[in-house]
């Protein structure tokens, strides 16, 4: 099954609603932009929605009020849910949101750093 890409306006408004910390990695993710704090990933953008790692309190709050789960490949990820559809291109709503995950994500503990791989010899 072929993702299809993250559109560009969705991608500029994750990107500008992402907290201003200097612990925050952005970086992508399967292709699809994605946010980072000690290691673990706290929101993303895939298709087009926008995803969020929340508390499970905050999860089934949001769920109840018109976020969805996120569900790629039709497999449900558990801890995450999407905003409202048609909310991926409001930063005003995003930000408070991005912010709410990107707190989460940092109360988690911190992903061991993996070291690089040494390459292969060639035979």
């Amino acid at each position: 099954m072929k993702w299809k890409k993250v559109p560009e306006e969705h991608r500029q408004a994750f990107l500008a609603a992402l907290p201003d910390e200097p612990d925050v990695d952005r970086k992508p993710m399967f292709g699809c932009p994605a946010a980072f704090v000690n290691g673990n990933l706290f929101a993303g953008a895939h298709e087009d929605r926008i995803n969020l790692r929340l508390d499970a309190a905050t999860r089934e709050q949001c769920l109840s009020q018109g976020f969805s789960p996120f569900e790629p490949m039709g497999r449900t990820m558990k801890g995450y849910a999407c905003v409202p559809s048609g909310s991926e291109t409001d930063v005003e709503f995003l930000r408070p949101w991005l912010r709410r995950a990107y707190e989460f994500g940092r109360s988690l503990p911190p992903k061991p750093v993996k070291p690089k791989a040494t390459p292969k010899p060639k035979r």
